[in-house]
């Protein structure tokens, strides 16, 4: 496993037919990336067409050991584990903390959130600023997102979530599923920590864009581009460069909700 940093050295490629990329990985950045690629696309006159299956980050990057796409997207730096792939950083996200609406906490510490997620608390009369005095219904990830590793890594200190936790494989059924009850609280990206759900303040700051930018909010990330180390195509090369320097994806990206980190 390598990281790549700066530009990208690209040889030139001849461009004549129709060109489409498979890729796979985090289903939280799905939502920026699939407007990054329609714009991409769009530039290159539709001669570069993606495929992207949102299967996880960590499934994304076994896809890419494996040979079974061409690039990944993951929500986590690189590991050991991930021998045989190279990552980029692409542009700044973070993993936000979401209640439901009738929940009347604003802010939620980091011991707290370890606590639930390791069900040491599991009622919320344990935790200060809400209303509830309910069992609490903690929502993660599975082991194949790459935001799950994130949370174990950032929150947990390693360990485990706890058995109450529910696993989903996609960020929009967390989100889904904390708006539709009451008792439950979830870690979602950028991207999914809107409407029905409610954002909680993290050891006071905000999951925004003024304090992922800063790397202030203490769940700031980069989503990476991740690909072989090996037998890299240099479309999806010259597509990565893009997306990490140019102006036009810098305006995308902050559209879509994230935030860019390198764009002029």
């Amino acid at each position: 496993m390598a990281v790549a940093a700066g530009v990208l050295a690209l040889p030139s490629v001849a461009a004549a037919r129709v060109t489409r990329l498979v890729g796979s990985g985090s289903s939280a950045a799905q939502p920026y990336m699939l407007e990054l690629f329609k714009a991409y696309s769009k530039l290159e006159k539709n001669k570069i067409q993606f495929l992207y299956s949102p299967d996880g980050g960590n499934a994304g990057v076994k896809d890419v050991q494996a040979g079974r796409v061409e690039f990944s997207i993951n929500t986590r730096p690189p590991l050991p584990s991930d021998a045989g792939t190279t990552y980029i950083k692409l542009f700044l996200d973070a993993l936000c903390i979401a209640v439901n609406k009738q929940n009347s906490i604003s802010n939620i510490s980091l011991s707290d959130l370890k606590n639930i997620f390791l069900g040491v608390d599991d009622n919320w009369s344990q935790v200060a600023g809400s209303n509830l005095t309910t069992t609490i219904d903690p929502i993660g990830r599975n082991s194949a997102a790459g935001q799950y590793t994130f949370f174990q890594q950032s929150v947990l200190g390693g360990a485990t979530q706890a058995g109450n936790v529910a696993q989903d494989n996609a960020d929009g059924l967390v989100q889904n599923g904390v708006g539709q009850n009451p008792d439950a609280i979830g870690y979602v990206g950028l991207a999914h920590s809107g409407l029905p759900v409610k954002k909680l303040t993290v050891n006071g700051v905000a999951c925004s864009a003024p304090y992922i930018r800063n790397e202030t909010y203490p769940l700031f990330r980069y989503d990476w581009g991740v690909f072989p180390t090996a037998h890299q195509n240099v479309q999806v090369l010259r597509f990565f460069n893009w997306v990490e320097h140019s102006t036009a994806a810098g305006r995308i990206i902050n559209q879509a909700g994230a935030v860019a980190a390198f764009n002029p």
